[in-house]
């Protein structure tokens, strides 16, 4: 079973032999994470470990992205030999056209629905206001950067290249700039590159009381998202040496936990954050999930205890289409006129927050969704339809 970015030369194929189960179950659920803290019922009422930190701290939340960065590592753990014995050529021709493949289609998904109502007329959304970044454009990012260090170096200098990204990131963050959110290197690179109108807008400043230009998916901060790549490919490539042992298992916990110690050290002085992707938060997000792999292997591999997972397997069997799709499908129901809302609003409002309340009923909207894309993906499976890139 392949991530995001799969080896195969189609863009429906095959599953892979289920070997790792485990790494299939960690990838859905990362995948499931993103869609349930994606799409609640109402932004005004979200619990609070489904809510992104403001801006220093960790909830869980905030681990599902890096969470599936460190997937898309440990997939390349199990790609990287097919992709040098087909020469320097041909690697660089599969990690560039994928890269790009992501990239485009993570804007587009930005674009999407290419119209807008303006004026009680649709007319068409042009280039001027376009956010450039995004999720998908950090996966692409973050994936040829880890792939690139992988395919051409050992893995003890692909280790040392991560920790220089993060100690370097580190120096160019205090060196040009500080770490609020007014004053950070990665929003002063990303407005003098591409301007305030291709950004986000969704942080508010507590300074200057109004929702500013922010992108947490910034272009200077795919720096040390390359090292959660590059991590997950080293623990990928430690489980594929090892096999699914106790002994392996043994190591994941320690230095999952040596991780975290790292990561709450330098906390002090590095923050753990997650919209600049800090260098300590890489090193807590590759704790804790070395830590909830070695949960999954164990129960999984180990103990046997099968029976739940593949509910999470049929999301990782098409992460990227069924993601995608988690983008479309809200936008389009967002265009579908009920009454004096539309069909997500009618939904939440009209159906679910009556009958359980506001925050469970948000939930209940979220928890839907991610049902609705899971019968989705069953239906691909059970057709044996694979997309991938």
């Amino acid at each position: 079973m392949q991530t995001l970015i799969s080896t195969s030369e189609t863009l429906i194929n095959k599953p892979s032999s289920p070997r790792f189960l485990s790494l299939d179950v960690f990838r859905g659920m990362t995948v499931a994470g993103m869609i349930l803290v994606n799409n609640p019922g109402s932004w005004e009422y979200v619990y609070a470990p489904l809510r992104h930190a403001s801006w220093n701290g960790c909830t869980p939340t905030d681990l599902v992205f890096p969470f599936f960065l460190f997937a898309v590592g440990n997939a390349l753990s199990f790609a990287i030999g097919k992709y040098v014995s087909e020469g320097t050529g041909k690697v660089l021709q599969k990690i560039f056209t994928r890269t790009l493949l992501i990239f485009g289609i993570g804007l587009l998904l930005n674009w999407f629905p290419f119209f807008k109502l303006q004026d009680g007329e649709w007319v068409f959304k042009t280039f001027d206001k376009l956010r450039i970044f995004g999720v998908l454009q950090r996966i692409a990012l973050a994936y040829m950067g880890g792939a690139l260090v992988v395919a051409f170096f050992k893995p003890k200098q692909s280790f040392a290249i991560a920790c220089g990204l993060l100690i370097g990131y580190w120096i160019i963050l205090l060196s040009f700039g500080d770490l609020t959110l007014e004053g950070n290197a990665v929003l002063k690179l990303d407005k003098w590159l591409l301007g305030e109108d291709h950004l986000y807008h969704g942080y508010y400043s507590e300074v200057l009381k109004q929702n500013i230009a922010f992108d947490p998916e910034g272009l200077l901060s795919f720096i040390p998202a390359i090292a959660s790549v590059i991590f997950g490919f080293l623990v990928g490539r430690f489980i594929k040496e090892k096999g699914n042992t106790y002994e392996m298992l043994s190591n994941l916990f320690v230095f999952g936990s040596l991780a975290i110690f790292i990561a709450l050290c330098w906390n002090m002085l590095f923050p753990i954050n997650k919209p600049i992707w800090s260098s300590s938060y890489v090193f807590h997000t590759t704790g804790l999930a070395m830590i909830l792999l070695g949960v999954v292997i164990y129960l999984v591999d180990l103990k046997g205890y099968k029976g739940w997972t593949n509910f999470f397997v049929i999301f990782g069997k098409n992460p990227l289409f069924i993601y995608v799709l988690s983008g479309i499908v809200p936008k389009l129901m967002s265009l579908v006129p009920v009454g004096d809302t539309n069909l997500s609003g009618w939904l939440y409002s009209g159906v679910l927050q009556p009958i359980a309340g506001d925050y469970n009923g948000s939930l209940l909207f979220a928890i839907l969704n991610v049902l609705f894309f899971w019968f989705i993906g069953l239906i691909l499976d059970r057709k044996k339809i694979y997309i991938r890139v």
